[in-house]
């Protein structure tokens, strides 16, 4: 027996995991081997502040209506499209994690929502280059 067989272990030899209601059920043939992660996470928090801060920012941009309107329509989309661009980087992230522990509907719901928010970054950006080459002061 090596150091690392008694990682997590207490004195009666079973994982401090073992009674946890949150650890996932194991895969056929694959033993569980960590718990189950947070729901919230502050990767999660911040992407969603950043979301709804940058549809905030270009609704207010939309109301505007003077000279300011095209740059502040341009700056709204590149930060949505960065968002976006971060949102399908995570879902690609997930979707490898999900299918290297086994779960491929979920790895399959995070591929399509990763490759949606990459879609939906590649318009923003778009949206704002556009914006950008066609304003005149």
């Amino acid at each position: 027996m090596s150091w690392r067989d008694d990682v997590g272990r207490d004195d009666g030899g079973r994982s401090q995991y073992e009674d946890d209601p949150w650890r996932p059920a194991a895969a056929p043939g694959r033993p569980a081997s960590h718990p189950r992660r947070r729901l919230v996470t502050p990767t999660r928090v911040t992407l969603a502040i950043a979301l709804i801060g940058s549809v905030l920012y270009l609704g207010y941009a939309i109301t505007v209506r003077d000279t300011r309107q095209i740059p502040l329509l341009a700056s709204g989309a590149a930060v949505l499209g960065l968002v976006f661009g971060a949102l399908a980087l995570a879902g690609g992230v997930s979707t490898y994690r999900a299918g290297r522990d086994g779960r491929m509907a979920a790895a399959l719901g995070f591929a399509i929502a990763g490759g949606v928010a990459g879609l939906a970054a590649a318009g923003a950006i778009a949206f704002a280059l556009v914006l950008t080459l066609a304003y005149r002061p």
